[in-house]
């Protein structure tokens, strides 16, 4: 049997545990019971085709969400750390868009180790942004204010406001006004 060292399945769970400031067998047991409570009302939200439902279900999960937003189904927000997404007013969410505030090699530990450890950064989505469906939106972005993401681009560094931006990696293309 590996010790907890180079188990990277132990090392994932001290990695998150340490986040959420758990310790010990009782802090692991609260972890899961966590994980449960959020895959439940993901699966929830990800299947309804009622946006007020899905929105509903995220808010619960911990996940900001302002005013008169629209989530398609299909939408996958971090299982992991929801409390790190925030969405502001008017967005527009496309089905099959994922939303990620973490990165990590979860299970190759050389990685881990040199030079590509556990990634937990907050995701902002400004008010008036549109995320077409497909899009993919990684730890620590911000998407501009009124900006557009075209389906199927995937978002590794921040949008300004009023931008379109697509490909992947996105690009801003085009300023939606001056």
């Amino acid at each position: 049997m590996e010790n907890k060292e180079n188990d990277v399945s132990s090392i994932n769970e001290k990695e998150i545990m340490d986040f959420y400031g758990y310790k010990g067998m009782s802090g692991s047991l609260v972890l899961k019971f966590r994980f449960l409570r959020t895959w439940i009302l993901h699966s929830l939200a990800y299947s309804s085709v009622h946006s007020g439902f899905a929105i509903k279900m995220q808010r619960v999960r911990g996940v900001t969400i302002g005013n008169n937003c629209h989530i398609s189904p299909y939408v996958l927000i971090d299982l992991v750390y929801p409390s790190l997404i925030r969405i502001g007013d008017n967005v527009t969410i496309g089905s099959n868009t994922l939303i990620f505030a973490h990165a990590n090699p979860t299970a190759n530990l050389s990685l881990k180790r040199n030079g590509y450890p556990r990634k937990v950064e907050p995701v902002t989505i400004k008010s008036g942004a549109v995320l077409f469906p497909g899009s993919i939106i990684t730890a620590g972005v911000t998407i501009g204010e009124n900006s557009l993401v075209s389906a199927g681009s995937v978002v590794f560094e921040s949008i300004p406001d009023n931008c379109v931006v697509l490909g992947n990696p996105a690009r801003v293309v085009k300023r939606t006004k001056e």
